[in-house]
């Protein structure tokens, strides 16, 4: 009788235990990567929490195509402001968590301006998020409302020259609000299409 080489193997035919401990530990293997991975990244459920602080949770969220639909109806804004020496005011819309809009605002001198939202039923500063800041003659772009409030800018002319501020947006928001001169003055825009 000949023994194997190093090129031939004996192989053993497994035993029932054997087959039974296999199988057993590739289905906790596969439940574990379902529970870790596939969940939070297809689903966004994440019931460990491991998905969201690796990034997965994220992937559910995004989107698979092009169009996103909306739950409020378009509507159109068009103001124009006269700030004086150091007058200052802010202007918002109110937008459900997710509703998006595209703005454009000129200004004919330089304004310090603070894009900011505030969250509903959270008062107070600490509450406050901030997108972008600086001194400016204008800016462009689109914005998504990661929760819902109220969402806009402050402007504020720090300069001896009146300044003329022009703001166009079209979105999915409700209506506006502006705080100026002490007050509040809180405005409903009607859809586009009704």
């Amino acid at each position: 009788m000949t023994e194997p080489t190093d090129t031939q193997q004996a192989h053993a035919p497994l035993s029932g235990r054997q087959i039974l401990l296999g199988t057993a530990a590739a289905i906790l293997i596969a439940g574990a990567i379902l529970i870790v991975a596939v969940l939070p990244a297809e689903f966004g459920i994440d019931p460990l929490g491991v998905g969201r602080a690796l990034g997965l949770q994220e992937l559910a969220d995004a989107s698979e195509g092009p169009l996103e639909t909306q739950t409020t109806a378009h509507r159109a804004d068009t103001v124009e402001f006269v700030l004086g020496p150091f007058q200052s005011l802010e202007y918002k819309y109110r937008f459900n968590e997710g509703n998006s809009m595209i703005y454009s605002w000129q200004a004919t001198g330089a304004l310090v301006y603070d894009m900011h939202a505030d969250p509903d039923n959270l008062e107070g500063e600490e509450f406050v998020e901030s997108f972008d800041k600086g001194t400016a003659t204008s800016s462009m772009g689109t914005y998504h409302a990661p929760f819902t409030g109220i969402h806009g800018w402050f402007w504020e002319n720090r300069t001896f020259e009146e300044v003329v501020l022009r703001l166009h947006s079209a979105g999915f928001y409700e209506g506006t609000i502006l705080f100026r001169d002490g007050g509040v003055f809180e405005q409903t825009l009607e859809p586009v299409l009704n």
